[in-house]
């Protein structure tokens, strides 16, 4: 019982950890403006805690468990608006539950092999993230339209809602959020690691 509330504080702690780590949410008048910083911050920041979490446990499937967590948060988070009248696409939940699983499951092909986990697992935690969430963003209804029509009152006059510059690949969020995130999940899958061994 003990190990078990161990693991629900660890996975709480860490979810606080990531959710402060930048935008953790998909705001639709900020979306595709703060793709970038969540790309890079969410996949970091994913790999940090699902890398220690798995380590101290050294159960496959710790880091699923771990996106589960911090997905049902954000559904409060978005539930917490739609109670407020803002419309049910206000709030997009970002995805980061596949990304988790390929962690699991490179840790579990590997053979439980840390290193492994930690370079392979990070990279496709850095890649495959930023592009689930494109996908997740592009499904949103008419999100210019939504944005100027409910704005968020914290939302400062310099923030208003562009249209999104995607048209060639080099100037893609996709390509700079994947690249820089696949880039720093790495060595900072590896800083959690160390954490883990002290």
């Amino acid at each position: 019982t003990t190990h078990y509330l161990f693991i629900v504080v660890v996975a709480v702690n860490s979810t606080l950890l990531t959710i402060n780590a930048g935008d953790y949410i998909f705001y639709t008048d900020w979306a595709w403006t703060s793709f970038v910083v969540f790309s890079i911050s969410q996949s970091t920041m994913l790999v940090v805690g699902a890398i220690y979490y798995m380590l101290f446990t050294g159960v496959p499937g710790t880091a699923t468990y771990y996106a589960t967590i911090m997905t049902i948060y954000t559904w409060v988070a978005k539930g917490a608006w739609f109670a407020l009248g803002y419309p049910y696409d206000f709030i997009v939940v970002p995805v980061w539950i596949p990304s988790a699983m390929l962690l699991d499951l490179t840790y579990w092909a590997t053979r439980r092999n840390k290193r492994a986990a930690i370079i392979i697992g990070g990279t496709l935690v850095g890649l495959s993230l930023p592009i689930f969430n494109m996908i997740n963003l592009l499904l949103v209804r008419d999100p210019l339209e939504m944005a100027f029509k409910y704005p968020r009152p914290t939302l400062p006059p310099y923030m208003t809602p562009i249209e999104p510059q995607v048209g060639k690949f080099y100037n893609s969020p996709v390509a700079l959020g994947s690249g820089a995130g696949a880039v720093l999940s790495v060595p900072i899958a590896a800083l959690g690691a160390k954490l883990n061994t002290w």
